[in-house]
């Protein structure tokens, strides 16, 4: 009898050992995933809850558009089973490095996933015109195609509908990776879902009282965020968070507030306090910033969330100000 009792806790400390051994080997197997930017990045490690963490590249508040590649992503590119990127159109940087560092990886291309809204360009009128030169075109829901890039705006996540397209995307090509982690990757899918469904109705309620009210934005980026939920962009400034504008622009876009009679004026956090309120003065409007890169955010699981919410209540804020 004391035999036994004394085997207890042996067997207890050998069970404890092999669960521990078991919880190492899984995260040990969990596969190496890299990911380009925060918003994208975000969704990946929800999904990866419980397996892994995914790396990520633009870590910093820098821009996708201009962003250079650092040593310690290329060893990650080198390494990576698993590559997620927006496509081409965002992530500019990453065409060739994914060409060789990355070409021992699955490469996942969000901007062709299935059941992704894709809107073109707005340009003419008050929308300053792009660098790509695109003809402006009504949105539309584009089919799985690989010969339109450029054309249509990347900033795609910015409608939760389009979050969970990605989602169900990313869930399917880690599956296919990693089998053995098939079970929790299809629950945190589930799981993402429900709270992207309730973010959704969050938003739509946040910016109801104020979305009849016309906004400036200084770089048009939000056209997914404007089409779900109506809000009313007037127009766009378009003009660089490095160089402060000259005089006759300043002229320009004092006129181009003026006319559209915007309420609010949004930059994003790249954006010099100086030079907005260069751009503003002799204006009646109001200031506000937007963030749809979560440049000023820390990355992680919540960021996706933290990201939608701020530019909702950046919105009600400025504009409910008004009156």
């Amino acid at each position: 009898m004391n035999v036994a009792k004394a085997l207890i806790p042996l067997a207890a400390s050998l069970l404890l050992s092999g669960l521990l051994v078991g919880t190492a080997a899984t995260a040990a197997d969990a596969p190496k995933v890299v990911v380009s930017i925060k918003p994208i990045h975000s969704l990946v490690a929800a999904v990866m809850q419980g397996v892994g963490t995914p790396d990520l590249i633009v870590d910093s508040a820098a821009s996708p558009h201009t962003y250079a590649l650092k040593p310690s992503n290329a060893r990650s590119l080198q390494q990576a089973q698993v590559v997620f990127w927006v496509g081409p159109g965002m992530e500019v940087f990453l065409q060739k490095p994914l060409d060789s560092l990355g070409s021992n990886a699955t490469v996942v291309e969000l901007d062709q996933a299935p059941g992704i809204t894709k809107l073109k360009f707005r340009e003419g009128g008050a929308f300053e015109p792009h660098d790509d030169g695109d003809e402006p075109a009504a949105g539309e829901n584009h089919a799985h195609n690989h010969d339109d890039h450029g054309e249509f705006d990347t900033h795609l996540w910015l409608d939760p509908h389009n979050a969970k397209a990605m989602v169900a995307e990313i869930t399917t090509s880690l599956v296919a990776a990693d089998p053995a982690n098939a079970l929790t990757y299809e629950a945190n899918q589930k799981a993402l879902n429900d709270k992207l469904d309730a973010l959704d109705t969050e938003i739509a309620s946040t910016v109801a009282p104020v979305k009849e009210k016309p906004f400036i934005v200084f770089h048009d980026a939000y056209q997914y965020f404007e089409h779900r939920y109506g809000v009313r962009v007037s127009g766009s400034i378009t003009v660089s968070p490095e160089t402060i504008p000259g005089a006759q622009r300043v002229a320009e876009i004092h006129s181009k507030v003026a006319d559209l009679g915007a309420t609010c004026v949004f930059a994003e956090p790249q954006f010099e306090p100086k030079l907005v309120k260069v751009v503003l003065e002799g204006t009646s409007a109001k200031s506000g910033v937007l963030d749809p890169e979560a440049a000023t955010l820390p990355q992680g699981p919540n960021l996706y969330f933290d990201l939608m919410r701020g530019i909702a209540s950046s919105l009600k804020n400025c504009l409910s100000a008004q009156g």
